[in-house]
């Protein structure tokens, strides 16, 4: 049974198409991009993305937006069946869609249709906001907020509220909970310009960083909001609740889509924390964004990350002529062997991948008590080396399956092993890739750092053969 808080989601739909395909030459009559092989994808987007991600997370959602019976309210509609309770008001004109044209998974063109407006209010809608026990308002400018603000303003008051704004929309009600604007937001909203400019207006980070503070203390005046939180895109978010602003950094620097990474913050942060709801959006940009929406969940274990970003870096080293290294393990209680093995593979190559086993794989291949530390954990520790470019953990026993994927010219192992235990080394030679056992130090195993610690203090160190990973 699900036990997450229920979540009411106010806000405008939209229809979102990307046409994806490659731009290899430009057109002979014009010196404009060809697309050629296009590929067609639609998803629920603007609000209908929030209250999808939310789902998504297990949470009941119950979504008020306005749809009419135009072909894009229709599609939209049915992409949200089963997914969320969707209480409809009504909609003059036709549903917004965005269309995206993509090349190489980058935007070269948008185009927009439909012009549609939220009409009123409805009983059921206001009864809707009026029992909520949370709300999440992610107000497009296409009026439905517009149309509920009454109800959402009465609500305010004994629920918490969390308001994703944009410069097409209205303020926040008073006594918002969390006001979850980007940057450019923040300075429009706070008069010092437009949403479309850069995200600092010169000077760097650090300028950026104090303008940001500026802007949300100018906010919490103007919108009576409890707190407001900046999202800084690659740079985390800033939350300020007066006095001195928090800075929750991203855990990480993530390629790809960015479209839709607002919508992943504030549906996360309208439950969880704020370090959470920064971790989420991080993650969701690099798992390839709002693409991901519609797609089945995933077999195996959940802490199993997927190897976009690593495939990435990878087509970028070879791209110019780099050697690519890889590495894997367990890396359960990470020791100074660890750190001296991928110090010495780093050293052969121009970036090092480390391959992770999940936690279900330790379990099958170590036992019960294991892992002692969980895979996102020896993630964490294992992407803060510097001798470490980007981490990838695979489900399975080994990992033939994701070097197939990466195909690495090295592949590394420590010399407490023997050719002959390695089942990788006639994947590596099928594609011209070579295996190479470097030095281990002698007696570090984290097997016997667990054994050790399980016995307490003042026991000794008994003597055991020394074991791998």
């Amino acid at each position: 049974m699900n036990t997450r808080t229920p979540l009411v989601v106010v806000g405008d739909c939209l229809l979102d198409r990307d046409v994806t395909g490659h731009a290899e030459r430009l057109a002979p009559d014009a010196p404009v991009p060809v697309l050629s092989r296009p590929e067609r994808t639609a998803r629920p987007g603007g609000a209908a993305l929030a209250a999808c991600l939310a789902a998504a997370d297990g949470r009941e959602v119950t979504f008020v937006t306005a749809l009419g019976q135009d072909e894009a309210s229709r599609t939209v509609r049915e992409m949200l069946r089963d997914r969320v309770r969707l209480v409809e008001i009504p909609l003059t004109g036709a549903l917004v869609c965005k269309t995206r044209l993509m090349a190489e998974g980058r935007p070269l063109l948008r185009l927009d249709d439909g012009d549609g407006r939220a009409a009123a209010a409805t009983p059921e809608a206001e009864e809707a906001v009026a029992g909520a026990a949370a709300v999440l308002v992610a107000d497009y400018g296409r009026g439905t907020a517009d149309a509920l603000r009454t109800a959402l303003t009465a609500r305010a008051a004994h629920a918490p509220v969390v308001w994703d704004p944009h410069p097409s929309g209205g303020p926040p009600v008073p006594g918002t909970r969390l006001a979850t604007p980007a940057a450019a937001e923040a300075r429009h909203f706070a008069g010092r310009g437009t949403a479309g400019g850069g995200e600092d207006g010169g000077g760097g980070r650090r300028t950026g960083l104090r303008a940001a503070a500026a802007d949300a203390r100018r906010l919490l005046e103007l919108w009576g909001a409890a707190s407001v939180a900046v999202t800084l895109g690659e740079d985390g978010a800033l939350l300020h609740q007066g006095g001195t602003p928090l800075l929750v950094p991203a855990p990480h620097r993530a390629g790809g889509d960015c479209c839709g990474a607002g919508d992943r913050f504030a549906a996360t942060v309208a439950e969880l924390a704020l370090r959470e709801a920064v971790d989420a959006a991080t993650r969701f940009v690099a798992d390839g964004g709002a693409h991901g929406v519609l797609r089945e969940p995933p077999s195996g274990d959940q802490d199993t990350r997927p190897a976009r970003g690593a495939r990435e870096l990878v087509g970028r080293v070879r791209a110019r002529g780099g050697t690519v290294v890889a590495a894997g393990g367990c890396f359960d209680l990470l020791h100074a062997g660890h750190v001296e093995l991928l110090q010495a593979a780093r050293r052969v190559g121009d970036c090092l991948v480390v391959c992770v086993n999940s936690d279900a794989s330790v379990r099958r291949r170590k036992g019960g008590g294991r892992p002692v530390v969980t895979a996102a954990d020896r993630v964490r520790v294992l992407e803060a080396l510097d001798c470490v470019d980007a981490v990838v953990v695979f489900d399975e026993d080994t990992p033939e399956r994701l070097l197939g994927e990466l195909r690495p010219d090295v592949w590394a192992k420590g010399g407490d092993y023997a050719l002959s235990d390695l089942p990788e080394a006639g994947l590596l030679e099928s594609w011209g890739g070579q295996v190479v056992l470097l030095p281990y130090l002698d007696g570090r195993s984290s097997t016997r750092l667990v054994e050790r610690a399980s016995r307490g203090p003042g026991t000794g160190a008994r003597s055991a053969p020394t074991t791998r990973r």
